[in-house]
């Protein structure tokens, strides 16, 4: 029995992780990928007018 409760846990933690990497590549692309795209540049273009506002390089 000490095996059984020497494996469940990785074995649990396998299972989760394998449904998390589903879900995400389930959920890339689709009817929201423009608009995720579309914020993500804005987050990026307004980090790299800062970034040259302030004069400091990284």
């Amino acid at each position: 029995m000490d095996y059984v409760s020497a494996l469940l846990p990785p074995v649990v933690m396998a299972v989760f992780f394998i449904g998390l990497v589903v879900t995400i590549v389930k959920s890339q692309g689709g009817p929201n990928k423009a608009k995720e795209d579309a914020i993500v540049d804005a987050a990026l273009a307004r980090a790299e007018s800062t970034r040259q506002q302030g004069g400091t390089a990284p």
